[in-house]
């Protein structure tokens, strides 16, 4: 009886020891697995991606600055990192020189809304736009100066307005120099060279060429013309010059109307 006692003793020992190093075994599997876990997670635009969640604890909830490098860790670094999909690689000037030109407000824009390859936040829906805008501060950091965040919508408007105030500044020059060459067509006068060329009778010669007159926008044909300059034109075609008759033949036109004609051909070959 008492061997009968001992043996089931033994028996019991043995399969508690065998559970036990069955249980052990199975942590250090764990261990090992979490150990081996990959830090982020590639995820390209039209996959599902929301899953892949920052830890809590990015942003203090007692109301500290939210943790950019912490976002950057655990979502942004699986591309940027690596370079995986085109992701410029944090810290490469070159790979960010074009993005960075763009101006702050827009790669935030671009990192909340998702552009080319890149899902909108990174595949992380749960990210709030401000633990965006902290994660891309942090990832351009080294190559561009970041200004102070939350301050996203205020940056956009502010480059709003200077693309505004270019837009205006160059749509100003440009109706300058359209001023500039109609005064260069019109003597500076309020006559209407181009008019007067095609009415008086000029565009006869000066349209075809006839009996050697320099052809109107040939500008090798009038080089040589155009380096006497304009006062010596004026001469020769209200007083006229070798084959072409005074005032082009047509005596009523005034002396303003020929030269007018005059700024309408040199503006037209140079």
């Amino acid at each position: 009886m008492k061997a009968k006692l001992i043996m089931s003793g033994l028996a019991a020992l043995g399969f508690m020891a065998g559970t036990s190093g069955a249980y052990a075994q199975d942590a250090a599997r764990d261990a090992i697995a979490e150990r081996l876990a990959p830090v982020g997670q590639l995820c390209l635009q039209g996959q599902d991606c929301g899953t892949a969640a920052a830890p809590a604890g990015d942003s203090a909830s007692s109301g500290g600055d939210i943790d950019g490098e912490g976002i950057y860790g655990n979502v942004c670094s699986a591309c940027h990192a690596s370079g995986a999909a085109g992701a410029p690689i944090r810290g490469e000037e070159d790979a960010w020189a074009a993005r960075t030109e763009q101006g702050f407000a827009t790669l935030v824009d671009h990192a909340i809304n998702g552009i080319g390859a890149m899902p909108a936040k990174g595949g992380n829906a749960s990210l709030s736009d401000e633990e965006v805008e902290a994660a891309v501060a942090y990832m351009v950091e080294p190559v561009m100066e970041v200004p102070e965040l939350g301050g996203g919508d205020e940056a956009a408007s502010e480059e709003a307005a200077t693309e505004e105030t270019a837009a205006a500044e160059g749509d100003a020059a440009a109706e300058e120099e359209m001023a500039a060459n109609d005064d260069a067509a019109s003597g500076g006068s309020d006559l209407d060279g181009a008019a007067l060329y095609a009415s008086v009778g000029c565009a006869a010669c000066h349209d075809s060429g006839v009996a050697g007159a320099p052809t109107k926008g040939d500008s090798e044909a009038w080089a040589a013309r155009l380096e006497k300059g304009a006062d010596e034109l004026y001469a020769s075609a209200i007083n006229g010059i070798g084959a072409m008759p005074a005032k082009g033949g047509n005596p009523n036109l005034s002396d303003e109307e020929v030269m007018a004609v005059v700024d309408y051909l040199m503006a037209e070959a140079q």
